[in-house]
C-alpha cells in the first residue's frame, strides 16, 4: 500500500459493514448473580408461568364478584368474614357465596373468590360482617397465572444485555445459571519513541501514555476486559513482535500512534507481515479520526486490530464511532445496539461540516428553562481538556455544509452500554 492510499477514505459504515467477519467470542457459563452487563449467548423461554398461581395485587378481601354487584355508599353489600390467607402458603379453605377472606398483597386467592375488594372500600362490623361499598368485577385486583410471564414465552434473544431488570425476571423465573458469551479480552498497545510512562518525567518532545488509560477506561466501560501491553518503540522487529503475542491471546488488539502518514510509520508494515493479516481499512472519513486502521489477524479465526490516531481527542473519538461498536460485535451484541444512550438538544451555535467527512463534535449539555441546550466544546484533537468538559458527541453527516444554532440535535453521551 502506498501513500496515496491513505486518502481513499472508507465511510463509517463501510468500516462497521466489515465487522460481521469477525466472530463473537466464545461462551462460559455463570452464576446469575454475576450477571450484571453480561450479553446472553443462548436465548431464554420462560420455564414456568409467573405468577403461578391467582394472587391479590391489593391488601382487603377475597371476593367473588358478583356478591359485590349493586354495593354503594349508601346500598353496602354484606358479606360474612371467615378468616384470612396466610402469606406463603395456600388457603385453608374457600370462599362460598356471601362469604370472604382477609388477604394482604401478594397472597393466593382461595377456590371460590375472583377478585379483592379493596380495605378502603370496606368496613369491618362486631360479629365479623364486612361492609362492601364499591363492586369489583371479576379479575380486578388479581394477578392471574402467567399474566407476568407465561410458560414458554421468548423473553431473551441470544445477544441480549443482562440490566438489573433482566436479572430480577430471571430470578422469579428460578434460573440460577446462565450461558453468556466470554467478556472480550483487549490488548492496548502504544507505539513511538516519545511515548513514556505515566511515572517518568517527560522531557521536551516526550508525552505520557494517557492514549492507553483512556482505552483501558472505555474497554472496561463497555463489558471488555482490558491489557495493557506497554509502551513499543519504532522499530519494526518490537512492534511485529508485540502484535504477535497481543493476537496470540487477545480477542482484539488495540495500537495507539503509529497509524498517520510519516517516515517514521511502521505499523503498517508490522501488521501486513504477521502471518493471515490482512489490511482492510487505513483512513476513515471521519474527523477527528482520519488516519484510523483496521486490520484482519489470523486466516483461521481472524481477530480485528484497531489502529487509533495518536492525538487523545482523535483517538477516544474512534474508539466511542468504531471501537465501541466492534467490542459490541465481539460481545455478541449487533453493532446497531452499541452506542448507548441519546439524548435530544438544541444546538446553542452554527457549526461548519467537515468537507469531505462526518464529523463528530463534543457537547456540553446545558439547561435553561425549559430548553436542553447542547454548547460546543472546540478545541484541537491534541488536547484532553475538552473531552473532560463535554458530555457527548453531535454528529454531522458526511456532505452536510453544516448544523444551524437552535436545530434539534442528538447527542450521542458518553458513558455505558
Amino acid at each position: 500500500m502506498n501513500n496515496l492510499e491513505f486518502f481513499r477514505l472508507k465511510t463509517r459504515e463501510e468500516v462497521v459493514a466489515l465487522y460481521p467477519r469477525f466472530a463473537p467470542v466464545g461462551e462460559e457459563q455463570i452464576e446469575l448473580s454475576a450477571a450484571l452487563g453480561r450479553v446472553l449467548a443462548v436465548s431464554i423461554a420462560a420455564p414456568e408461568d409467573v405468577p403461578a398461581f391467582l394472587r391479590a395485587s391489593m391488601d382487603g378481601y377475597a371476593v367473588a364478584a358478583k356478591d359485590t354487584f349493586g354495593a354503594s355508599v349508601g346500598t353496602p353489600q354484606y358479606l360474612e368474614i371467615k378468616g384470612e390467607v396466610p402469606m406463603g402458603a395456600a388457603p385453608a379453605r374457600s370462599v362460598s357465596p356471601g362469604e370472604t377472606l382477609r388477604v394482604p398483597t401478594g397472597a393466593m386467592l382461595p377456590p371460590g373468590a375472583d377478585a379483592v375488594v379493596m380495605v378502603e372500600y370496606t368496613a369491618e362490623h362486631e360479629g365479623g360482617t364486612l361492609e362492601v361499598r364499591r363492586p369489583v368485577a371479576p379479575g380486578e385486583n388479581v394477578l392471574h397465572p402467567g399474566e407476568d410471564v407465561a410458560r414458554g414465552e421468548a423473553l431473551f434473544l441470544a445477544g441480549s444485555l443482562l440490566r438489573p431488570q433482566e436479572i430480577g425476571l430471571l430470578a422469579a423465573l428460578g434460573c440460577t445459571r446462565l450461558t453468556v458469551y466470554r467478556k472480550p479480552r483487549v490488548a492496548i498497545l502504544s507505539s513511538g519513541d516519545e511515548i513514556i510512562p505515566l511515572k517518568q518525567q517527560p522531557a521536551p518532545g516526550q508525552v505520557r501514555d494517557s492514549n492507553a488509560y483512556l482505552a483501558l477506561a472505555q474497554v472496561a466501560q463497555w463489558g471488555g476486559v482490558p491489557q495493557l501491553r506497554g509502551i513499543i518503540p519504532d522499530d519494526y522487529a518490537a512492534l511485529q513482535a508485540a502484535l504477535a503475542a497481543a493476537a496470540a491471546d487477545a480477542d482484539l488488539i488495540l495500537i495507539s500512534g503509529g497509524s498517520s502518514v510519516g517516515a517514521r510509520d511502521l505499523t503498517l508494515s508490522a501488521i501486513r507481515d504477521l502471518p493471515g493479516a490482512a489490511l482492510l481499512v487505513h483512513g476513515v472519513a471521519i474527523r477527528p479520526g482520519k488516519p484510523t486502521i483496521l486490520a484482519s489477524l489470523g486466516a483461521a479465526a481472524p481477530k480485528p486490530l484497531l489502529g487509533l490516531p495518536g492525538h487523545p481527542a482523535s483517538a477516544a473519538v474512534v474508539m466511542e464511532v468504531l471501537g465501541r461498536p466492534l467490542l459490541a460485535r465481539l460481545s455478541g451484541r449487533e453493532t446497531g445496539a452499541a452506542w448507548g444512550r441519546t439524548m435530544t438538544a438544541a444546538l446553542s451555535r452554527n457549526l461548519a461540516g467537515a468537507s469531505g467527512r462526518e464529523d463528530y463534535v463534543r457537547v456540553r449539555l446545558r439547561p435553561e428553562g425549559e430548553t436542553l441546550w447542547a454548547d460546543p466544546v472546540l478545541g484541537p484533537s491534541g488536547l484532553l481538556s475538552p473531552l473532560v468538559k463535554s458530555d457527548g458527541l453531535v454528529m454531522i453527516p458526511l456532505g452536510l455544509e453544516g448544523l444551524c444554532k437552535g436545530e434539534a440535535v442528538t447527542v450521542r453521551l458518553f458513558g455505558g452500554s
